[in-house]
């Protein structure tokens, strides 16, 4: 009995994951009001009606991708940041990090982007924690080579962040994709964290 309740256990929650990622496609390519739930339960096989076991509506749908990426973001930054040496180290490993994020999550950078306003104001502020935490993640590894205070810190990391995060909407999907693409904007993330006064 245990062993058929797990086995139901992870067939729902592959199923969550696909809808998670059909919603991600569609809601990049139309939008947040443009995609139905009736759209995105047919991408992964069932009726709109279906994903209310998964989710309780469109915004909860949206609330789960954008918290779910937010949060991703900062164990796996965490993980990074602990992970490596100190110093230069550091913040090269935090970048190469975001790098692969910013070229391996192209949708959910567009809907963040896009459809933040959508969010309920719960998950809103989760992200917007979530965000504040990844943020000070960075500056926490900045400050060990650059001698400037908080704030001039904060708007290094975020210029650097509106950098890579700007791949989605600047470059096509074939450069995305292309190794070289992610060795030089990690050198022009590096430029724009490093640089002098």
């Amino acid at each position: 009995m245990a062993t058929s309740r797990t086995a139901r256990d992870r067939a729902k929650a592959r199923r969550t994951d696909a809808i998670l990622h059909a919603a991600a496609e569609l809601f990049a390519m139309h939008g947040y009001s443009g995609a139905s739930l009736e759209e995105i339960g047919a991408a992964v096989g069932i009726s709109g009606p279906a994903v209310y076991r998964h989710f309780a509506g469109k915004q909860a749908l949206l609330g789960a991708l954008l918290v779910g990426v937010s949060e991703r973001l900062v164990d796996g930054g965490t993980d990074v940041a602990e992970s490596a040496a100190a110093g230069r180290d550091r913040v090269r490993a935090l970048v190469a990090f975001h790098v692969e994020f910013a070229l391996s999550n192209a949708d959910v950078i567009r809907i963040h982007d896009r459809d933040l306003p959508y969010l309920s104001p719960e998950c809103r502020a989760d992200v917007r924690r979530l965000q504040r935490a990844y943020v000070d993640l960075w500056i926490d590894a900045l400050a060990e080579l650059v001698d400037d205070g908080r704030d001039a810190l904060r708007l290094r990391v975020q210029a650097c962040f509106g950098l890579l995060n700007s791949t989605p909407h600047s470059t096509s999907t074939l450069l995305r994709t292309q190794e070289g693409t992610g060795r030089l904007l990690e050198a022009m993330a590096l430029a724009a964290l490093l640089v002098d006064d």
